[in-house]
């Protein structure tokens, strides 16, 4: 192939042209997005074919020999041995509670082929990321561009989650190698909450200084599951945007693979956090519930805190303060 066929110019087209869909929540979704030469130019690339290997060491190796590095992300380790260790015994790791294992994700670093070359320049580009911006809402001049070609092993897992309010638009595209993808447990996930757990979107549209957060996977039903492959999903994080993962496949054999995208707002003001165990006013997931005190000191917005200091007795006063006990 000359560099003629390796211009990736006609994308820009597809992202302007594309419709913007609202169920679960506002997104585009785009199939076929590459050409079918590129595509197969893309996916028979001798960096994302999976290497031989019988046993996570040698599949780290043989990904790395490959120009992949191990990355700090959500919802993996970055430590092999960690890794390894919890994949042969199954022991506890440091993960959210949300979530039941842990993955490996990997970017590659170290591009050698033609077509991944300028594919990485392109997703790089601010011509690229500038048309995502505009058809998102969002200002690309407030932002900072990251992204680039991923894989993920098994075990990895992220519980439904609309990203934290740093994110001002993501992108997702399926480049998998193997023709069996489609079929295999490691896809995204894009949800809606349960009718009875709808108040959690609720209370973060009421509080914008208190980022979100991962929930339970039963808070939430999957509405919509990205198998396709050479297909895109974008969207600008939202209070409802959720989406998950959680892979379960023989990662020998071949690996989820993905170009990963976002853009980051270079300015956000968030003060605070509350986590799914706080947001929990039903039980059921948690060995202790929360009281009614205890979800009202959680979930009130600051602006309110003045107002019912003033109207409750003395001994509630507190109420809406932060626990530091």
């Amino acid at each position: 192939m000359d560099d003629e066929t390796f211009n990736f110019q006609y994308l820009l087209e597809k992202l302007r042209a594309a419709e913007i869909l609202e169920e679960p929540f506002r997104h585009i979704y785009i199939e076929n997005f590459f050409s079918e030469v590129h595509l197969e130019a893309i996916v028979s690339a001798s960096e994302l074919l999976a290497p031989k290997a019988s046993s996570d060491e040698e599949l780290f190796d043989g990904l790395v020999q490959k120009g992949f590095k191990p990355i700090e992300f959500p919802g993996c380790v970055s430590d092999i041995k960690k890794y390894a260790s919890w994949r042969k015994n199954r022991y506890v790791l440091d993960h959210n509670p949300a979530c039941e294992g842990v993955g490996m994700a990997l970017r590659l670093y170290e591009i050698r082929s033609a077509v991944l070359k300028e594919l990485n320049s392109f997703i790089a580009s601010k011509e690229f990321n500038e048309a995502i911006a505009k058809k998102l809402g969002v200002i690309f001049e407030d932002c900072v561009i990251d992204g680039g070609i991923q894989k993920y092993l098994d075990g990895y897992e992220i519980s439904p989650h609309p990203d934290v309010r740093s994110k001002a638009a993501t992108y997702m595209v399926n480049i998998n190698s193997s023709p069996a993808s489609e079929s295999l447990e490691f896809h995204t996930h894009y949800l809606k909450f349960k009718p009875e757990r709808e108040y959690v979107q609720r209370f973060w549209q009421g509080n914008p200084d208190i980022d979100r957060a991962w929930v339970p996977w039963d808070w939430a039903d999957t509405v919509k599951l990205q198998t396709v492959n050479n297909s895109i999903v974008l969207f600008s994080p939202a209070n409802d945007t959720l989406h998950a993962v959680k892979a379960d496949y023989d990662h020998f054999l071949t690996q989820r693979t993905q170009l990963y995208g976002n853009l980051w707002f270079k300015n956000v003001s968030v003060g605070d956090s509350r986590e799914w165990e706080q947001l929990d006013i039903l039980g059921g997931v948690r060995k202790r519930p929360m009281t009614a005190k205890s979800w009202l000191k959680a979930a009130l917005p600051r602006s309110a805190v003045g107002f019912i200091k003033g109207i409750l007795p003395q001994h509630n006063s507190d109420v809406g303060g932060r626990n530091t006990r």
